[in-house]
């Protein structure tokens, strides 16, 4: 019998709350037999909410991927600003995928254009679009007033606030992303409510993560992306240390 796929969900902040929110997303997402293994950094912010948290944050999750380099066969990084996803690709031995660009990437075969409907400050996300190489498929990128834990603590509020600014995005966006770790699992049931596809990044990375271990694509071993060989540090974890010397 076939071993089961383990797929890390890996939160980049310290709510515990909201790394549970993106486990059972992702566990609703999977197919029968994937493995859902969740992860919450043991320091770093408790919320990314600003670039220098993004930053602090980058160092936290590449610490929590380490521990598990090795033992499971895809990671999701459940932070919607994709946080330190370019060095957990080159870092990690599996596939990696950030949940905002999966729904990006995903929205792309939906129709010609689509937008991202977040918490917050719309400016990080616009930028993160651009860094995907998508923002002449992103007609618009709308932020709400509410905050991470605003959304965690009152789900129904955020459901309302989502659904009328997908509602009024549906005129310019042929769907809508979700872009927030604190929104995972909330599509799903505003889903026949929307006027326009809504996607959640999580479940949108965990489908994409299933279907790329089944390709079975090696990792590259040389350029930009190849891991690290023979880099020395001081301070980090051992399991981000040992990685860094390969």
């Amino acid at each position: 019998m076939a071993e089961p796929m383990r797929i890390l969900v890996a939160n980049a902040n310290t709510t515990e709350a909201i790394t549970q929110a993106c486990v059972a997303a992702a566990r609703a997402a999977a197919a029968p037999g994937t493995q859902i293994i969740g992860a919450t950094p043991g320091f770093g912010p408790a919320v990314i909410s600003t670039r220098v948290e993004n930053a602090i944050a980058a160092h936290a999750l590449l610490a929590t991927l380490a521990e598990h380099a090795g033992a499971v066969e895809a990671v999701v990084l459940a932070v919607s600003h994709d946080t330190a996803l370019d060095a957990a690709r080159q870092m990690m031995p599996c596939p990696v995928l950030g949940m905002t660009e999966a729904a990006c990437l995903t929205a792309c075969l939906l129709g010609g254009s689509f937008g991202v409907l977040t918490l917050g400050q719309a400016r990080p996300y616009e930028e993160l679009v651009a860094r995907h190489g998508l923002a002449a498929r992103c007609a618009e990128v709308v932020g709400l007033p509410l905050t991470p834990q605003q959304a965690i603590a009152d789900p129904d509020g955020a459901a309302a606030q989502v659904l009328a600014a997908a509602e009024a995005m549906a005129a310019r966006c042929d769907s809508v992303v979700l872009g927030g770790a604190a929104l995972a699992g909330l599509a799903a049931g505003l889903q026949a409510r929307s006027p326009v596809p809504l996607l959640d990044g999580i479940a949108c990375a965990v489908t994409l993560a299933e279907a790329m271990v089944r390709m079975r694509l090696p990792k590259p071993r040389a350029g930009s992306y190849a891991a690290p060989q023979g880099r020395e540090a001081i301070g980090l974890s051992p399991a981000l240390a040992a990685l860094l010397r390969g």
